[in-house]
């Protein structure tokens, strides 16, 4: 019975059953788990299904196990917490549902500072070099005339880089309000090189978007409540 186990035949059937089993699951980190054990059972075959051990497909097996291996720790690395940069950690739970290796991605990219001065950020209609999310300190905002303040933890210059035209408002920062800065050339040939960059930026930007909508249209929901109920 034991001998059945480790014959050539159950050994291929199980390595079959097993990359099976592992292209089912959407979780990679299951799939390559499963994988792994399925090319560890064809190394098993080809140890013992001939007279020789068939060493060309036992090196390929082993290259492929390797690949898989890095793969495992990359994904690995991209979900585990402890690889966020220390000196952005305070502010990763506004980047949220970014994966930290998404975040310690896009953080790299990033220059954290404090400004010195009040500084206007963007123009109206003017283009943009680069892109702001305001850590501390009340943005003012002035469109078409019409100045009003916004909160904390924005982005700013969202909507140009989203477009690729000029800025839609004035925005200008206190003296003393710190922001993550990225320069936008720096960060569309990143961009280039590792898509993971450009979906990870446009998901918390997404995210802001809708949260200023939900903000902008929480006021004009209770003045018509107001003038109903009037």
């Amino acid at each position: 019975m034991i001998a059945d186990l480790f014959s050539p035949t159950f050994l291929v059937t199980l390595a079959g059953v097993l990359y099976a089993l592992g292209y089912l699951f959407i979780n990679q980190m299951v799939l390559r788990i499963l994988v792994m054990a399925g090319s560890l059972s064809y190394i098993a075959y080809y140890y013992t299904a001939a007279d020789e051990p068939l060493w060309d497909a036992i090196a390929i097996t082993l290259l492929l196990m390797t690949a898989n291996a890095i793969g495992m720790t990359n994904l690995l690395l991209r979900n585990a917490t402890f690889t966020v940069p220390r000196g952005f950690s305070d502010i990763y739970p506004d980047f949220q549902p970014l994966l930290p290796g998404d975040f310690r991605k896009l953080m790299r990219l990033a220059k954290r500072r404090v400004l010195d001065e009040e500084t206007i950020v963007t123009r109206e209609g003017a283009s943009l070099n680069h892109i702001y999310y305001v850590i501390s300190g009340m943005p003012v905002v002035t469109k078409m005339g019409t100045s009003f303040p916004m909160a904390e933890r924005i982005f700013v210059g969202e909507v140009a880089y989203l477009t690729g035209k000029g800025s839609a408002a004035t925005t200008t920062l206190p003296a003393g309000a710190e922001v993550l800065e990225w320069d936008l050339a720096v960060l569309h040939r990143a961009a280039a090189r590792k898509p993971q960059i450009k979906l990870a930026l446009d998901a918390v930007i997404s995210r802001d978007l809708a949260r200023k909508v939900a903000l902008a249209v929480a006021p004009a929901a209770q003045q018509i409540r107001r003038e109903q109920a009037g």
